[in-house]
């Protein structure tokens, strides 16, 4: 949760931060700005830029060289941490003076999978279970017949299956995610005899 808001807060600086820069460049082309200190009409990289570039060179350019690759090592760390899920490893569902209760989060996701997968008509599911903090995280991917109607496996979800996996983990909530990818019936063949 905490990392969400994170995200959220880092998107709205930085888009805050285009967003001034684009209507700074756009006042200065419409001439909003004293004419003796921006020009409208003038490049924005004149001769002063171009003096400063000079006198400071050639290490100025190893420093931009080093703030781009440190830029771009930030955004490729923040994009994988949005496409990676943290996988919760060994799980702890119980604990008392005679000792501690672990299971093993793939465990717990097969059974997920399997009761979902004995349903008539779902033809493949698969489940993962991350956890942040205490919170666990539930997402599941399930390939269904397309006759089934949606209601019937919602129903399956939210009555059986997340129940089951709140109860197993001793969770009071399991936010789930789930994707179900409808696909049609092979046609039933014919025989003539």
């Amino acid at each position: 949760m905490r990392k969400g808001r994170a995200n959220r807060a880092g998107l709205a600086v930085l888009g805050l931060l285009l967003v001034v820069t684009g209507g700074l460049v756009l006042a200065r082309g419409l001439g909003a700005f004293p004419q003796d200190w921006a020009p409208a009409g003038e490049p924005l990289v004149d001769q002063p830029v171009i003096d400063f570039f000079a006198r400071f060179s050639p290490w100025i350019w190893w420093a931009f060289a080093v703030l781009a690759v440190l830029v771009a090592l930030t955004g490729l760390r923040w994009l994988v941490e949005q496409g990676g899920t943290e996988a919760a490893k060994d799980i702890s569902v119980g604990g008392g003076p005679d000792g501690q209760t672990t299971v093993v989060s793939q465990a717990v996701a097969s059974a997920a999978s399997a009761e979902l997968s004995a349903l008539s008509l779902v033809r493949t599911a698969n489940a993962t279970l991350a956890q942040d903090k205490e919170l666990f995280r539930l997402r599941l991917r399930v390939a269904a017949d397309d006759r089934v109607p949606i209601s019937v496996l919602r129903h399956e979800l939210t009555t059986v299956t997340v129940p089951h996996l709140q109860e197993a983990l001793g969770a009071d909530r399991l936010p789930t995610v789930a994707r179900v990818d409808l696909e049609r019936a092979a046609p039933q063949k014919r025989v003539l005899q």
